[in-house]
């Protein structure tokens, strides 16, 4: 269970219920799960994680809005399973966009479905020539009497080839850049739309790429308005942002207490490792990076609870340093480890595969200073 007496400032009495409950849950169903083996493997198994956290209710709080309550979910599920936190991070973002932009019909059609885990959520954005730069995308969608017909090329999708329904972005108006884009709901049976083959990372995790041909959708599908999508994407992640941070707290705590259990056990020249001040120096950076990550996180999270429409400069603060700190903490905790730390079974090797992502998706930490500088520049009166 997470230390809740670090960001209790930031708490409300019904969190620590739900820490527990999460905790319970990490332990009892997700720890004592064999890691998939391989592409293959980690498919199979990303459905069925899917659905046990949907069946545990894990995914109530994005529902709900309760971002720090999603904080502690992400936190304690990354402690015992990258894979599984990285699923609960595409659910949310194949609801949010439903949540606040899409209609009633939307949500009655497919809120239910992604909260029980029986619907695999997807999000396809991402292009191979619209990365950070979204407003590049070159998936379009032409209007084609009441309906739009999708076509173009998704790539680094996660989920892609096990979704039931993704949340895709695509053009409407190509001149008009970010203002020409539009989200549309997709289901995965949806003619017109293929699986074009999975793109294989060092720790499993189902990602890959997805093709539109003429694929028709209606214009119920929709998500907003026509040329909104831009605007949707974005306040998407600038909500679910901060709970990349959370996840990497997670990973960092988990290397941690690998960290602290060798150090503590492993005696070399007649002591125990921790005894030695080198290693009792790594620990204290560590311990205190991982400190000072959670209070940004939660401090995040706690603005946006409290009613602030957006948590631009909060979200970014946390992500860049969180996923950052947290990549440092795992790379001490190999270190520490030794030869122990990089053999394939090790926690800690798979964590040092994990975590690196978490400074990729959802906005490199590159573009979370320029988000930072941007508001900060901003607030002084500049115009960058």
């Amino acid at each position: 269970m997470p230390d809740l007496a670090t960001i209790a400032a930031f708490l409300d009495p019904h969190h620590g219920e739900w820490a527990a409950r999460v905790a319970d849950f990490a332990d009892t169903r997700l720890r004592p799960r064999p890691r998939a083996r391989d592409d293959d493997d980690g498919r199979r198994e990303a459905v069925e994680l899917v659905r046990l956290m949907g069946d545990a209710g894990l995914y109530r709080p994005l529902a709900d809005m309760d971002y720090r309550a999603a904080a502690l979910a992400r936190e304690t599920i990354a402690v015992a399973s990258p894979l599984a936190d990285a699923l609960y991070a595409i659910q949310g973002l194949c609801l949010t966009p439903l949540l606040i932009a899409g209609t009633e019909s939307q949500r009655e059609r497919y809120r239910a479905g992604l909260l029980s885990g029986d619907l695999v959520g997807g999000f396809a954005m991402t292009e191979p020539e619209a990365g950070s730069d979204v407003a590049a995308m070159r998936t379009t969608a032409r209007r084609e009497g009441d309906d739009y017909l999708l076509n173009g090329r998704k790539h680094l999708i996660s989920n892609a080839g096990i979704a039931d329904l993704y949340m895709v972005f695509a053009a409407t108006d190509p001149a008009a850049g970010s203002r020409g884009i539009t989200c549309f709901a997709v289901p995965a049976d949806t003619p017109g739309l293929h699986f074009a083959g999975a793109q294989v990372l060092s720790a499993p995790h189902p990602l890959g790429e997805l093709a539109f041909q003429d694929c028709r959708v209606p214009g119920s599908a929709v998500v907003g308005e026509p040329g909104a999508g831009f605007k949707i994407g974005m306040a998407t992640l600038d909500r679910l942002r901060l709970t990349v941070a959370a996840a990497a707290c997670g990973m960092a705590e988990r290397a941690l207490d690998e960290a602290l259990a060798h150090a503590t056990t492993r005696r070399q020249f007649g002591q125990a490792l921790a005894d030695f001040q080198v290693i009792q120096t790594k620990i204290g950076a560590m311990a205190m990076d991982l400190a000072a990550a959670r209070l940004l996180v939660y401090q995040a999270a706690h603005t946006r609870d409290g009613g602030a429409e957006r948590v631009t400069l909060e979200a970014a603060r946390a992500k860049a340093f969180a996923t950052e700190a947290a990549q440092r903490i795992v790379d001490e905790a190999v270190q520490i480890l030794g030869g122990r730390g990089v053999l394939a079974d090790s926690p800690v090797d798979y964590l040092y595969r994990a975590v690196r992502a978490l400074r990729i998706y959802e906005g490199t930490t590159e573009i979370q200073y320029l988000i930072i500088a941007r508001q900060v520049i901003g607030a002084h009166g500049g115009t960058a």
